[in-house]
């Protein structure tokens, strides 16, 4: 009876209704440090349980897992706390976290103002684990490992210090870990100025999170950005291998399978929540992105 209880509960508490999933900004940890904070992950779900239930964020969140138990989900993906790694939650998704109390390892949380504030080029546009299809973790050697322990320990130190000039230290601390990141994330990578083809389809990405609800052809941006519909989809194609209409229906797969996955809404709900003019369109074309049907992805995602 009690396991059954516990299931029923899990299951009112996953299945909420879009307008109950609350965001979480940065004043749930302090009320003094609006854009960065951070802390050791012991004892975190009894100091902050929020983060225990399905949420989004409008901040960035870096997990240094050294030695932990349980998982955390993202989206529609789990994270087991098998070995290190450091698991990367970024601003819209949904997430929870279930860790045990004597977990060891570091919870960084910042926004973009925070990071962006460092050097006028240095955006968080560069880093490309953490764009929004991006993978959500990325496994530490033992060497990795210990780098990160020692770096982490110092860090710290100086955000619990609060010392003269701290703040540009914190940023320069970040910023480390950040390009670490990205050696670990791609190897064979490297930073690079944005061009200009680049900078226009930063553009066009920011674009579409504003307004892919309400605009699902290119040629609605192409319009707003100010060129072709042949040539935003050009460029496209040569900087990120898609085509403008790929990455609008990417955007609007993801939405769809967080509603989907963390709400009880119908699929005339969820098709109406994005835009769609019937459930029968977005229906079909759920299915054509992903080979399922909506109910078919609800089912086997709430396995």
């Amino acid at each position: 009876m009690r396991l059954i209880l516990s299931f029923s509960i899990n299951q009112k508490i996953k299945k909420m209704q879009l307008s109950e999933i609350p965001v979480r900004g940065l004043g749930l940890f302090s009320d003094d440090n609006s854009h960065f904070w951070m802390d050791n992950l012991m004892n975190l779900l009894q100091r902050f349980p929020q983060l225990e239930h399905p949420h989004r964020q409008d901040f960035f969140m870096l997990l240094f897992i050294d030695d932990a138990e349980g998982e955390i989900s993202i989206d529609n993906q789990k994270i087991r706390m098998d070995n290190a790694k450091v698991i990367v939650i970024k601003p819209r998704c949904i997430s929870s976290i279930d860790i045990n109390s004597k977990a060891k390892g570091k919870i960084i949380c910042f926004t973009e103002d925070f990071f962006s504030l460092r050097y006028n080029n240095n955006i968080l546009d560069q880093f490309s684990f953490l764009h929004d299809t991006s993978k959500v973790f990325i496994r530490l050697s033992e060497e990795e490992k210990n780098k990160w322990m020692y770096l982490l320990e110092i860090f710290f130190k100086e955000f619990r210090l609060h010392r003269r000039e701290s703040v540009k230290v914190l940023r320069s601390y970040l910023n480390i870990l950040l390009f670490d990141l990205e050696r670990l994330y791609d190897p064979s990578g490297f930073i690079v100025n944005n061009s200009p083809k680049q900078q226009k389809i930063k553009e066009f990405e920011k674009l579409i999170e504003k307004d892919f609800k309400l605009k699902k052809m290119p040629a609605a941006y192409a319009d707003l950005l100010n060129v072709t519909p042949n040539y935003l989809n050009k460029i496209c194609k040569e900087v990120t291998n898609c085509t403008a209409g790929d990455l609008i229906r990417k955007r609007i797969v993801i939405e769809a399978q967080r509603l989907i996955h963390f709400t009880n809404y119908s699929i005339n709900e969820i098709a109406d929540q994005l835009g769609f003019e019937n459930a029968s369109y977005f229906v079909t074309f759920f299915k054509r992105q992903t080979s399922k049907t909506p109910e078919q992805f609800r089912r086997l995602s709430n396995q």
